[in-house]
């Protein structure tokens, strides 16, 4: 059952793949040697259906998310998804498909018994906020004090300086889709006596809710991931590394570039020692933005180019 749920979902993945290629004009698609030695390996009978994948439209019951979070799909929409226009997308999953499989990780995320039996984090869920057909998707660690009061990830300073590099690239938190590897704050200690103190999830906490953002990534399929900050770079990848390695990296998740950049609250401590270490903090982030906007395809001008120079 494993193998066909892996087959499953490494199909739907492959559909998307050369759904978007033919929406934008490619009349074929290389691949190489090895690619081609691993297709022809599944197995006959999948083969046998012989269906023109790349003419194909996917419909929602194609797509196999981990840990069987598409059987608590529900059409409620939860609202730490703001609402956006109804409006197809490449691949052919409209804004309502992508909602109700959001919504079906959200349950599941809420009754997983993987990050509760560790012991070493909150029972309050904070989810995800933003756009499903967002062409950008940026992730964060974990959540903090102020998160999990509102149940949204990235408020707070560190929120709205995000919002103001987001407004630097000409879009609001509105058009991006914003989420954190652990869907949890993690406790000190017991909790007890932590207040509104904050600590970086472990690995074995990111490891526990890692397949949940795997599955968010799957549903929105953006143009480009960014990672903020060491933590969620490590989660994220699943290696450890400093942050100017990561920076410097080609990263990929799922098959989407992975960009890696400082995380806002280093921003923020470095504008505090000096406007010196700020502008030069603001810069390093600001050439990764630049980045994440070539590889999403969004317009760059003179301007933008040139800016905390």
């Amino acid at each position: 059952m494993a193998g066909n749920n892996s087959i499953s979902a490494g199909l739907s993945v492959l559909v998307g793949i050369l759904e978007r290629e033919r929406l934008r004009g490619a009349e074929s698609v290389a691949i190489t040697p090895e690619t081609l030695v691993a297709l022809q390996g599944m197995p006959a009978a999948i083969f046998d259906r012989r269906r023109p994948m790349v003419a194909q439209r996917v419909e929602a019951g194609d797509v196999t998310l981990p840990m069987n979070l598409a059987a608590a799909a529900s059409p409620a929409v939860d609202p730490v998804i703001e609402p956006k226009p109804e409006v197809a997308r490449e691949g052919g999953h409209d804004e309502a498909w992508r909602r109700a499989q959001l919504n079906a990780i959200f349950k599941s995320v809420k009754n997983a018994p993987e990050p509760q039996a560790l012991g070493t984090l909150f029972e309050t869920v904070v989810f995800a906020s933003g756009n499903p057909l967002a062409e950008i998707l940026l992730v964060g660690e974990a959540p903090g004090a102020e998160e999990e009061k509102l149940r949204k990830p990235f408020v707070g300073p560190s929120g709205q300086k995000l919002e103001q590099i987001l407004k630097a690239m000409g879009l609001s938190r509105e058009q991006v889709y914003i989420s954190n590897i652990v869907k949890f704050r993690p406790k000190k200690g017991d909790g007890r006596f932590q207040g509104s103190g904050n600590r970086p999830p472990t690995q074995e906490e990111m490891a526990s809710c890692l397949p949940f953002l795997r599955a968010e990534i799957e549903v929105v399929r953006p143009r480009v991931v960014v990672a903020l900050g060491r933590t969620a770079a490590e989660g994220l990848l699943e290696q450890g590394g400093a942050l100017g390695a990561f920076r410097s990296g080609t990263h990929r998740f799922g098959g989407i570039p992975v960009v890696v950049t400082y995380h806002p609250s280093y921003l923020l401590r470095q504008e505090a020692v000096s406007p010196e270490e700020g502008k030069l903090a603001k810069r390093q982030v600001w050439e990764d933005m630049l980045r994440v906007m070539e590889i999403a395809a969004l317009p760059i001008s003179e301007k933008q180019r040139n800016y905390f120079l």
